[in-house]
């Protein structure tokens, strides 16, 4: 790695800390800008440039690498009359978040879910 390359990965790093920082404060970009004498172009152009680094490091769904697991759920034998059908019948626990699933959620619904849970992090 030449100079060149080195000084832009830093760069890159330090913009990358400096968007995290602004992300975080609460405040509107404008007004932190300000206050860390930031030119909000500057700061616009380093974001464009960490959310198209970030986009390129995602895996392609369209690879055939990420297939759709198959989900078999089983028909409830009990009389549905005094079931909750507020209940979920699928319950997907990720660290903070929860996701539910009812019966009556559409396939393409379940399959975009499962693709997108498969990019989380």
């Amino acid at each position: 790695m030449n100079t060149r390359e080195v000084t832009s990965k830093y760069r890159f790093n330090q913009w990358t800390e400096i968007i995290r920082e602004c992300r975080s404060s609460g405040q509107t970009i404008s007004a932190w800008c300000a206050e860390h004498n930031i030119n909000p172009k500057t700061y616009y152009y380093w974001l464009r440039r960490v959310r198209a680094d970030a986009c390129e490091a995602l895996p392609s769904l369209s690879d055939g690498k990420n297939p759709i697991v198959p989900v078999n759920i089983p028909v409830p034998t009990v009389n549905t009359d005094h079931v909750n059908q507020e209940s979920s019948d699928i319950v997907v626990r990720f660290g903070a978040a929860t996701l539910e699933i009812r019966n009556n959620a559409s396939a393409t619904l379940i399959e975009n879910t499962l693709r997108a849970l498969q990019n989380v992090r």
